[in-house]
């Protein structure tokens, strides 16, 4: 059996990747909702759009039970203090994700005008609060989380839903939502036609520089406004998984530390960089694949920047710096960890291999022609 640090390791590492695939594979139809009703101009070119995801969107969400089971399992104090602290914006994420099939299904039963832009909205809605909410508790994690354990670890959570809607995390939220339509308008730009995917081509690009400016901006806020959390003195990496066994200070710069001390952590904002600005050239060459790959590489970067940067804290605490989540402290057991990575080692290649038979039979731009053409198979 592997060694109890590598397995804790392992995992933090599978939960970043789970967390990209999410966000790379369900990001495109959230952002292709997003631009719905900017992109199509008439009925028509709107049903264009959401038969682009229309479907593949439900095994989109593949992703999101993924690693919403990847933390339960492998994480479990993480689980307990994020699904709890995070209740009501996480019943915000469920209501939208609810939301979002009644409207695919229900948009095109009648042909009403008024009753398709009722739906047509409700699907920009359940697309949008996912894709802020998320954001924002990515700006919560890095400015720690207002939670405590007494001596036999049990959590209080003593923060308020409008306490999480601080203005870093509502930052946070915009470079989420930025980088969403952004990958969303890619796809768009790949599945369409004229004129829907000029339309998402130009949105898009617009979407890459505002990901870049929201991005840098979030980041020198980071780095001069808020402070980090650092593990004061030597932690073992193969200890119990009980937070309270260490001490946890405040410093300005402590979320920079990563990046002096593992220079090669920096390749995660380059990419991130790079790849919203290839979206940007790549669609002015007019190149929506390659563009496409370069958001999903954007999307990446942004995602690693943020858990490099908090390495090895899973989730700080602003209300008790000792209680604070790490890799070290927060996992399942050591045979836990392993049977979970020989399940993984099974299994994820299969969900793989399936995603891309689908995605390779579904390839092709969907048009007005093939929607008229099929109104009754189509959404």
């Amino acid at each position: 059996m592997l060694d109890y640090e590598i397995l804790r390791l392992i995992w933090w590492a599978l939960l970043g990747i789970l967390l990209i695939g999410f966000a790379v594979m369900d990001g495109f139809d959230l952002g292709a909702a997003l631009l719905l009703p900017f992109v199509g101009r008439t009925d028509d070119e709107r049903r264009v759009v959401i038969n682009t995801v229309g479907p593949v969107w439900e095994g989109n969400q593949v992703w999101f039970i993924l690693g919403g089971g990847a933390i339960f399992a492998a994480w479990p104090p993480l689980y307990a203090v994020a699904f709890s602290g995070f209740y009501l914006a996480m019943a915000l994420v469920l209501f939208a994700l609810i939301l979002r099939p009644v409207a695919f299904k229900f948009r095109s039963k009648i042909e009403h005008p008024a009753w398709r832009r009722i739906w047509d909205w409700a699907l920009f809605v359940s697309a949008l609060v996912p894709s802020l909410v998320f954001g924002v508790a990515f700006g919560n994690v890095l400015q720690g989380v207002p939670f405590r354990f007494d001596e036999t670890l049990r959590m209080t959570y003593e923060g308020t839903l409008f306490g999480l809607l601080n203005p870093f995390a509502l930052l946070c939220g915009l470079v989420s939502v930025a980088m969403l339509v952004m990958h969303g308008g890619a796809w768009l730009a790949l599945k369409t036609e004229e004129p829907v995917a000029g339309r998402a081509a130009a949105a898009t690009r617009q979407a890459a520089i505002g990901l870049v400016v929201l991005f840098a901006l979030a980041g020198l806020w980071l780095a001069i406004g808020i402070d980090g959390y650092a593990l004061a003195g030597a932690v073992p990496h193969d200890g119990p998984s009980n937070p309270l066994l260490k001490q946890v200070a405040q410093a300005p710069d402590a979320w920079l530390a990563n990046y002096g001390a593992m220079p090669w952590t920096l390749a995660a904002p380059v990419v991130a960089f790079a790849g919203a600005f290839g979206v940007f050239a790549l669609l002015g060459r007019q190149r929506p694949g390659l563009a496409l790959l370069a958001s999903g590489l954007a999307i990446a970067g942004v995602i690693a920047t943020a858990g490099l940067s908090v390495f090895p804290f899973l989730l700080p605490s602003s209300l008790d710096p000792n209680a604070s989540l790490t890799v070290w402290d927060a996992s399942s057991s050591r045979l836990t960890l392993a049977i979970m990575l020989g399940a993984t080692v099974v299994f994820l290649p299969v969900v793989l291999a399936y995603t891309a038979w689908v995605y390779r039979v579904l390839r092709g731009r969907v048009t007005l022609a093939y929607v008229a053409k099929n109104l009754i198979s189509t959404y």
